[in-house]
């Protein structure tokens, strides 16, 4: 599992901040951006992401629409989805595009952690 990188990819950026800071405090490798666009364009970038965590509601590209993206470029990416604003058809369409996991806002940070380690687990298994 060693040098895969997570892409947090969030419109607020003290959240994505203090996030990736706490994942780093853990020993991975973070990487953020704070559009969907930003997001795809850091994931063209660097080979060595393999989980983005997608904010579901962003202007320009929301998450699922940067999702179906990023399948598209790298099929192997993993893909986590937060929201704040959760519902069934967006949980329903986001692992029907191929999240591994969809959750709410303001997460658990150890359920997040283990969300993470459970997608790059998965990534790194492929």
């Amino acid at each position: 599992m060693a040098g895969k990188t997570v892409l947090l990819v969030d419109d607020e950026a003290g959240l994505t901040a203090v996030l990736a800071k706490r994942l780093k405090a853990r020993g991975l490798t973070v990487k953020t951006a704070g559009s969907g666009e930003e997001g795809l364009s850091v994931l063209g970038d660097d080979k060595d992401i393999a989980l983005a965590v997608l904010d579901i509601n962003m202007p320009g590209l929301d998450g699922l629409e940067t999702l179906k993206a990023i399948k598209s470029m790298r099929p192997e990416v993993e893909a986590l989805i937060l929201t704040g604003y959760p519902s069934v058809e967006s949980a329903l369409e986001g692992m029907r595009l191929g999240a591994y996991e969809f959750l709410s806002k303001p997460c658990d940070m150890e359920e997040l952690y283990a969300r993470v380690m459970e997608a790059l687990a998965r990534a790194d298994a492929r």
